[in-house]
């Protein structure tokens, strides 16, 4: 009889916020033995939460760090970054003076506390003006200012926060417009220098709660417009949350707070 495989924690963390229940929720599984791609696009569809991070750690302290869909492997992820961070420290695997260092499929990410935020060096990806895409109009729900496409997203200014989060896409039309996602924004009111919502249908996402990674893309693109070198963002998803987000030429520095919400055991 085969022995079946120990028991493998899996904890669930909320990022880009200090309440539990709003943020991104990520689920982040610190391996205790190899897995294969297979197996963590298994969990990953078990968990069915917009991300699922598998950290390993290597033999000179830093970690491999990969992120799922329910659908698919992706190439960056920011809220399942911050909440793998987030985690090494809570369990002690890192003092608070410690860095994380993550290799990943976009390159060494390198984490850092910041008081009671945890500060994360990700590359910018600029988006690069387009024409506006035909037909986006009825399928978005609003009619976008201005067009443009970053390395694997769509992105649409819109004229204003209030259009913004009236929004009611056709998610199933968005798919013929980004193999990817789709990042809408807006100038911001009150503390917010923006905020955006994020659709990414085509891997299984229709609304993404808080998205770090687009962030790469939004932080260069307000920072220019605005004349800002640090700026607050908020993703108004229904959970929301709240990103800091400092442009600085080929990269790009993303600062949030989590909070561990339920931690237990894959079997």
């Amino acid at each position: 009889m085969t022995a079946r495989p120990a028991p493998q924690p899996i904890v669930q963390i909320d990022a880009f916020t200090d309440q539990p229940f709003t943020g991104n929720p990520a689920a982040v599984c610190l391996l205790t033995g190899p897995r294969d791609a297979a197996w963590m696009q298994a969990v990953a569809m078990e968990k069915n939460l917009s991300e699922t991070a598998f950290v390993q750690r290597r033999a000179d302290g830093s970690f491999d760090l990969r992120w799922f869909t329910p659908g698919a492997e992706v190439d960056l992820c920011g809220h399942a970054t911050l909440a793998s961070a987030h985690l090494l420290w809570e369990q002690g695997h890192l003092r608070p003076q410690d860095a994380a260092r993550f290799h990943t499929r976009s390159g060494l990410l390198t984490c850092t506390k910041d008081g009671g935020w945890i500060e994360m060096d990700f590359p910018a990806l600029p988006a690069h003006a387009i024409d506006m895409p035909a037909g986006i109009e009825p399928v978005l729900g609003a009619k976008p200012l201005r067009a443009a496409r970053s390395k694997w997203n769509l992105l649409l200014e819109l004229g204003s926060e209030a259009e913004l989060r009236a929004m009611t896409p056709d998610f199933a039309g968005l798919k013929a417009f980004s193999d990817h996602g789709i990042m809408v924004t807006a100038k911001g009111s009150g503390v917010f220098d923006f905020v955006s919502r994020y659709f990414a249908p085509s891997i299984r996402v229709n609304e993404d709660p808080v998205t770090g990674s687009a962030h790469c893309t939004l932080a260069p693109w307000w920072g220019e417009r605005l004349g800002r070198k640090r700026m607050l963002a908020f993703q108004a998803s229904a959970r929301g949350g709240v990103i800091r987000v400092e442009p600085r030429g080929e990269r790009v520095l993303l600062a949030g707070q989590a909070v561990t919400v339920m931690e237990g055991r894959l079997l």
